[in-house]
């Protein structure tokens, strides 16, 4: 699913049988409606995410509903070992990765100090969460680019991002908002990874573009979930589209950059958040 050329003929442009994809944080929210998009499309996925979560068993899910297989990695993102590893099992079971979802992300292992104010905000958490949503999506862009390179394939990464990578979050909208009963707000240490993703894959897209390997971004806007109704009313009214985002919208733009419906497209970041970039 690099950027070679698609034939003249424009019927399954978005057919992705016979690839395989990785998608990390796969049993997150967005990661199991990318994983599953993927495999309606034909495509066999390996979903990474810690044990815990327990990917083997999203993984039965996807494989019931899909046309494509998946097996389930146990992985932290965060240790390059295991991630070497998840790749070349995923390798060995699926066969060569065509299509790599960088969508692994954590809020620390302490909600409230991931929502602390700016000024309060613990270098710990900060260390803790840049881990995973950084040096994390990093590392696993390396093994999968290398392994891409090896096989003189190309292929198509795509790293998920946030709004808030590009834009900066109004603190009106927060007031009386919560998240999981806790009082919630845009934390710097967000902010800046999600910024930070969008400037590597650019760098990325560039670096690899001699290998066919393409790197883009999608960017969701806000998705609804478990804030509180004072957040969602709020925030709908910022969006032109008068209405937070649902999980599966994300789909769409994922299994275009996938595709070899995006052949000519690298070095994006698309996005998808019902107009709010717009003003």
């Amino acid at each position: 699913m690099g950027s070679k050329p698609v034939p003249a003929s424009l019927d399954n442009l978005f057919d992705l049988t016979g690839s395989t994809a990785i998608v990390t944080g796969g049993c997150g929210t967005l990661g199991q409606v990318f994983a599953r998009a993927l495999g309606t499309h034909g495509c066999h996925v390996a979903i990474l995410d810690l044990p815990q979560a327990e990917p083997a068993e999203a993984a039965r899910g996807i494989a019931e509903e899909c046309s494509g297989g998946a097996i389930g990695i146990p992985c932290d993102v965060t240790e390059p070992r295991q991630v070497a590893n998840a790749v070349a099992a995923a390798e060995r079971e699926l066969g060569g990765i065509d299509v790599l979802v960088n969508n692994a992300a954590s809020k620390s292992s302490d909600v409230r100090a991931f929502f602390r104010p700016a000024e309060e905000f613990s270098l710990d958490t900060w260390r803790e969460v840049m881990a995973v949503n950084l040096d994390g999506l990093f590392v696993v862009a390396r093994e999968v680019g290398r392994s891409m390179i090896a096989r003189k394939t190309g292929g198509s990464i795509v790293q998920i991002s946030s709004v808030y990578g590009s834009l900066a979050p109004d603190p009106a909208m927060y007031d009386g908002a919560t998240f999981r009963g806790e009082a919630m707000n845009t934390p710097p240490v967000y902010a800046a990874s999600k910024a930070g993703i969008a400037g590597l894959s650019r760098y990325l897209a560039v670096y690899w573009a001699k290998h066919d390997i393409r790197v883009n971004t999608i960017s969701p806007g806000g998705v609804q979930g478990e804030q509180n109704e004072t957040f969602r009313s709020r925030y709908s009214r910022r969006v032109p589209l008068h209405r937070m985002a649902e999980a599966h919208e994300m789909a769409g733009a994922l299994v275009f950059l996938a595709s070899r419906a995006s052949s000519y497209v690298t070095g994006q970041n698309i996005m998808v958040d019902g107009g709010l970039s717009i003003w």
